[in-house]
């Protein structure tokens, strides 16, 4: 008898189609909350005047913004986030950006939630992996205070309680778990995001793909994402390519964003694989933006990892539209249409950083989960190669 389980996170609601500012104000109110402290990307916050609509429909509950979230979540912009945070003393944080803000958020819940005040102290809270490629989660109290998340981006990060953060000084991507890291409220209004840059909209695009199609390979598949998994990618293939020819159209947008969160239901809840891993690295090491990772690692690591995962793949290409067409080409041939970087070689990444990414895509909980086994950097390197 097949045995499993699938752990839900500590999210209360979606709400989509709302306008953005009138559903913070209603979650807000839901829960009671007085004080709130609004954390955005200094592009979204300086150059355009969507926080400042939303700071107007809040009014006086707004105690405090921070928009110096830094891309790949460094512990400086965690921890100075954190200590602004605390200053404000609010009793619910709004989070409203792409990956680099939530995930910032998740781990300065951590920081709060510990007293911590150093990379050195932080550091001891990442994920590691144990001798059987499970995850050693150390455990961190509750935090003080929770997250709503209105995403700019499709990223999914609103749909986790896992968040990235870059050790500068050991150049590594390291992940963070905690119970109640993620958004209790995640607010999907395609109003807001048509400030997001194309590049950015279409490439964390594609890293949803990326979480469905590892979800669907992963070496511990469950019915449950599977069955949202293939729906996402159905959904995605479409509204990404309508969302290129019509930046403007708002349904379709939508579209994008409820297809994340169908193809995102497999974060946390099953192993990934060197997709994410090394292309968590490609970020840490040589400073690639996180959906770009996914465009120029996805494929190949489909390729390789083919002979072991045939089954998955035919369901991948059954989701794109195409049964029986080579998944992989179909993800690439997305990719291409999209206008988004296909080779390592078009985000600056060469044979001279192959080593530091191999080396650290090793310390990798989601490197060590992959389907065709990965056991010594020169494995990494062949994939890297691959995507060259």
């Amino acid at each position: 008898m097949i045995q499993g389980s699938y752990r839900f996170i500590q999210q209360e609601q979606v709400i989509w189609g709302r306008p953005a500012a009138d559903a913070i104000a209603e979650v807000a109110d839901g829960l009671g909350a007085r004080r709130l402290f609004l954390v955005t990307s200094g592009t979204l916050n300086r150059r355009t005047d969507a926080i400042a609509a939303i700071r107007r429909r809040l009014g006086e509950r707004v105690v405090g913004l921070f928009d110096e979230c830094e891309a790949h979540s460094p512990q400086g912009s965690v921890l100075r986030t954190a200590g602004e945070i605390e200053r404000a003393g609010p009793d619910l944080i709004v989070t409203i950006g792409g990956g680099s803000p939530i995930d910032t958020v998740k781990v300065a819940q951590i920081v709060l939630a510990e007293g911590l005040r150093s990379g050195e102290e932080l550091v001891r809270f990442r994920v590691t992996t144990n001798p059987d490629g499970s995850w050693n989660v150390p455990p961190s109290k509750p935090s003080p205070v929770r997250q709503i998340v209105l995403p700019t981006t499709l990223s999914a990060a609103e749909f986790s309680n896992i968040g990235g953060c870059t050790d500068r000084a050991r150049q590594v991507k390291d992940l963070y778990v905690a119970k109640y890291s993620c958004a209790q409220a995640v607010i999907l209004d395609p109003a807001i995001t048509v400030h997001t840059p194309e590049w950015l909209w279409l490439s964390t695009g594609i890293r949803a793909v990326d979480h469905a199609v590892e979800s669907i390979c992963s070496r511990a598949p469950n019915p449950y994402v599977d069955a949202n998994s293939a729906d996402g990618l159905r959904m995605l293939s479409a509204s990404l390519r309508a969302n290129k020819a019509r930046p403007g159209d708002l349904d379709m947008r939508l579209q994008s964003q409820l297809g994340v969160w169908l193809a995102s239901v497999g974060i946390g809840r099953v192993p990934w694989g060197a997709s994410h891993g090394i292309g968590h690295q490609l970020g840490g090491v040589a400073g690639v933006p996180h959906g770009h990772t996914s465009c120029v690692m996805l494929p190949s690591v489909m390729r390789w990892n083919r002979a072991h995962v045939e089954a998955p793949l035919a369901r991948i290409a059954q989701a794109f539209g195409e049964p029986g067409a080579d998944a992989a080409d179909l993800v690439q041939r997305l990719i291409a249409e999209l206008g988004m970087p296909t080779r390592l070689a078009d985000v600056k990444v060469g044979p001279e950083h192959y080593d530091r990414i191999a080396e650290a895509s090793m310390q990798s909980p989601m490197v060590k989960a992959n389907p065709r086994p990965i056991t010594e950097p020169g494995q990494v390197k062949e994939i890297l190669a691959m995507a060259q």
